[in-house]
């Protein structure tokens, strides 16, 4: 009788399962900067795609050269990230297709309100580098082969400067801890602008440089290229795709602002 018993709550338990499985909610892996995580617009952006394709979206907040290694790696689905050069190879070595242009803003260089540095007298972001590197300017690099720190390492090397020394420090950490370590140094940093938007009210910082072509900022998004990882969900990441590059992704990208400013513009236009 009491095989018996142990059976049925077995098999109850089986089918239990089954049910709930059949019945999960479809999941898919995106991997993605931390620009798009720290600044609050996956939070406006993802829910009404998730409503409506009855999917939830796994997020994974990192650098933009990690994000892409998940995608190499297989582990993700799709990604969306801001280093264009990385972003071709990726697609030219086969590990994504569909590649789709979504939004842009610019990076900036930031630093106390005062500018002991001077860097504001710069008239390009070279030139702001080789203030900040003569006068040995605290400055704080994320350091962990973002698309903010593939910037950075170009600027540098346009400058013809190898930062080393006690005022250069690699954090290789995110933008956010990296604004809060350059408050902290009351030093300097290069941060894309909508992550400095969102932590600006924390941090009595400012903005000491901007508007170098030089340092335009797009984001893309990719699929993972099924033929290298047959696990990946292609359908879903279309979906989730046409839904960022479609006209109701686009209007919540540039309708994204805090305190009046806005963050992100939207730029999927170009792919028509």
């Amino acid at each position: 009788m009491m095989k018996k018993i142990v059976l049925l709550v077995a098999v109850a338990a089986f089918l239990a399962a089954m049910i709930c499985s059949a019945g999960a909610e479809p999941r898919l892996r995106m991997s993605t900067t931390t620009s798009t995580e720290d600044s609050g617009l996956l939070n406006v952006l993802l829910p009404p795609f998730e409503k409506a394709a009855g999917v939830k979206v796994d997020v994974i907040s990192v650098g933009t050269g990690k994000a892409l290694k998940l995608g190499e790696n297989g582990d993700v689905d799709v990604v969306l990230v801001h280093a264009r050069p990385l972003e071709d190879k990726f697609v030219a070595d086969g590990h994504g297709i569909d590649r789709r242009d979504v939004m842009y803003n610019d990076f900036v260089i930031v630093g106390p309100k005062k500018d002991p540095a001077g860097v504001k007298q710069a008239k390009t972001a070279v030139e702001a580098f080789k203030i900040l590197a003569q006068g040995k300017a605290p400055f704080i690099s994320r350091g962990d082969e973002s698309g903010t720190h593939q910037m950075e390492k170009s600027l540098w090397k346009k400058a013809g400067i190898a930062p080393q020394g006690s005022w250069y420090v690699e954090a290789g950490q995110g933008m956010g801890t990296v604004l809060q370590m350059a408050f902290d140094k009351q030093g300097y940093t290069l941060a894309d602008r909508g992550s400095f938007i969102a932590q600006e009210g924390k941090l009595d910082m400012a903005i000491v440089f901007e508007g170098d072509k030089d340092i335009f900022n797009p984001y893309g998004v990719i699929a993972v290229n099924p033929a290298k990882h047959p696990k990946t969900q292609l359908d879903l990441a279309k979906k989730l795709i046409e839904y960022i590059t479609g006209p109701e992704g686009q209007k919540i990208i540039a309708d994204y602002k805090i305190n009046g400013k806005q963050l992100f513009f939207p730029s999927a236009a170009k792919n028509r």
